[in-house]
């Protein structure tokens, strides 16, 4: 393989490995903050205002930067019953299809969550809360998200035909 290839799957790889540990991260975070908000509104009688929306902020940030790792692992659903073996020519094919499925899908998420994105950031919007946090925060996890996995799955298509190695399903471990 074109060591701009390698490059570019080990570049992308190791941003998804980045991008699925700060996910488990922010989920870990939600938890706590979740398990403090219930301790200060039914044992304090004294419940915060920034829990909720902090708490739905990271979980969506967690879930679009997770789903690019997930494609790196191969994670997500799999049906290999007909085509066990990964190095068959019928197996890469259905790989490629599927991953360019992704593709097509990611890429217009990202059109138009960066559209999205844009149009907020340039009006100014913010959250109907009392924090009133800017909607850039918020909207800019679609585009960066899906613009990942965009990546992650150009890469995994790399992978099939390059023989590189790809994670077998049910793989934990770093590639």
């Amino acid at each position: 393989m074109p060591g701009l290839l390698a490059a570019y799957v080990r570049a992308v790889d190791t941003l998804s490995a980045f991008s699925g540990r700060l996910a488990g991260w922010m989920f870990f975070a939600v938890g706590l903050f979740v398990t403090y908000e219930v301790f200060m509104r039914y044992v304090l009688t004294l419940p915060t205002v920034w829990v909720d929306e902090i708490s739905r902020i990271l979980q969506i940030w967690a879930t679009y930067l997770a789903v690019a790792y997930v494609l790196r692992q191969r994670k997500h659903i799999l049906i290999d019953i007909t085509f066990r073996d990964a190095t068959a020519l019928a197996r890469r094919l259905v790989d490629t299809f599927s991953l360019v499925v992704i593709i097509l899908f990611s890429v217009l998420a990202t059109v138009l969550g960066w559209e999205i994105w844009l149009k907020s950031t340039l009006a100014g919007h913010t959250t109907d809360s009392y924090l009133a946090v800017p909607k850039v925060f918020i909207e800019s996890s679609i585009w960066i998200g899906f613009g990942l996995t965009s990546a992650q799955a150009v890469a995994e298509i790399i992978k099939t035909w390059s023989g590189m190695p790809v994670p077998a399903p049910g793989h934990d471990g770093e590639a």
